[in-house]
């Protein structure tokens, strides 16, 4: 794809520290095999506000999707209705909400932004009700867009401006650019302009406060979680203002440059919360053991970002799968290491603290005896 459009997949706030640190924690976090448990007998099924997938990971809300290939959405809606997992859908996305409800089915979810219309966005809620979405996700972690050094040195804009540097750009790529000519340019698709203003990428989202999430919940009668909560106070306020579960996420480090990895705020959160309480996780996630590691320490769902547009700028429907498989193949081979065999019983017994010494009188006595001649 072209450097433009790569560096904004993969770009992050100022000089990635954030992003950097989100993926490179997961390195240090280690995980307890056991032995000979039978595990022959796996399943990664799990249960998430009601609902019951057969994954414990589903895709992140990403704007634009279509920038990775043309079809993007299409191929993210039949995957979550095939494998039965959740896809959540862009405020930004390059398709609409009444699209993705069709291609996706139930598993669909919507994620606002409060942008600069407080009346436009809540046209999108209720264009979400009309669908029959029945999970809404308030994005909070976005006041205001952080400078993103890549898209900056690249002339990233929405919608497109093409200058030379860019026509060079998407020149060198011909693949991409044929497709992405012959099927229109993405654009933020939920946006009406007769309606509302336009999608403006850097305007302010502050509106996403407090009021407005008791406001929210007044008129979303389904399933309210909230993302992008990295403090376990904030999540506790968000917990009594009657939001179903919490989303811990540093948005991928896009946001933040100086914010902690995401999953070190994992447990604290957890830890606020209690037990029982959804809480959902993404941020820095890069293989099937960082999806066990993550509900080790205390998610019960975990959703993927980068990754997804990755693999389909990669391949398109057929890396959606292969990604897709081979992060299902690896949870399933580590929980057979860490002697487990249903989601739920991942938890911190599985993370590697250093191995205690038994006391010798708790160790059991194996009585040998010999015959004799």
């Amino acid at each position: 794809m072209p450097r433009l459009v790569f560096d904004f997949i993969e770009g992050a706030a100022g000089r990635e520290v954030s992003a950097t640190r989100n993926t490179s924690r997961f390195d240090d976090i280690m995980l307890q095999s056991r032995a000979m448990a039978n595990v022959s007998d796996r399943s990664l099924k799990t249960q998430l506000l009601g609902r019951r997938y057969d994954l414990p990971f589903g895709i992140a809300p990403m704007g634009m999707c279509n920038l990775a290939c043309p079809d993007a959405d299409t191929c993210l809606g039949a995957l979550g209705k095939q494998r039965n997992l959740p896809v959540c859908l862009s405020s930004a996305a390059s398709s609409t909400i009444e699209e993705m409800r069709q291609w996706a089915g139930e598993n669909a979810w919507f994620q606002l932004y409060v942008g600069q219309s407080m009346e436009q966005s809540l046209a999108l809620v209720d264009r979400a009700k009309a669908a029959g979405y029945d999970t809404l996700v308030l994005t909070v972690d976005v006041p205001q867009v952080a400078r993103r050094m890549r898209d900056l040195r690249n002339g990233f804009t929405v919608p497109f401006r093409i200058g030379p540097r860019q026509l060079l750009d998407f020149a060198l790529h011909p693949r991409w650019s044929l497709a992405t000519l012959k099927n229109g340019a993405p654009s933020p698709r939920n946006f009406d302009t007769k309606a509302g203003p336009a999608f403006d990428r850097h305007a302010s989202r502050a509106g996403a406060d407090w009021a407005f999430l008791d406001r929210l919940r007044e008129i979303w009668a389904g399933h309210l979680i909230v993302k992008g909560v990295t403090s376990a106070t904030d999540a506790l306020r968000i917990r009594a203002a009657g939001a179903d579960a919490v989303y811990v996420s540093n948005h991928g480090g896009r946001q933040l440059e100086s914010a902690p990895a995401a999953i070190d705020l994992l447990p604290p959160i957890r830890r606020a919360v209690g037990p029982n309480f959804p809480l959902i996780f993404d941020s820095g996630l890069r293989s099937g053991e960082d999806v066990v590691k993550a509900l080790a320490l205390g998610a019960d769902f975990v959703m993927l970002g980068r990754p997804i547009l990755q693999a389909l700028a990669a391949e398109g429907a057929a890396g959606l799968a292969a990604l897709v498989d081979a992060i299902a193949g690896d949870i399933s081979v580590a929980m057979a290491q860490l002697g487990v065999t249903e989601i739920h019983q991942l938890d911190e017994q599985c993370l590697w603290q250093g191995d205690p010494v038994v006391p010798a009188q708790h160790v059991p006595t194996l009585k040998i005896t010999t015959k004799r001649a």
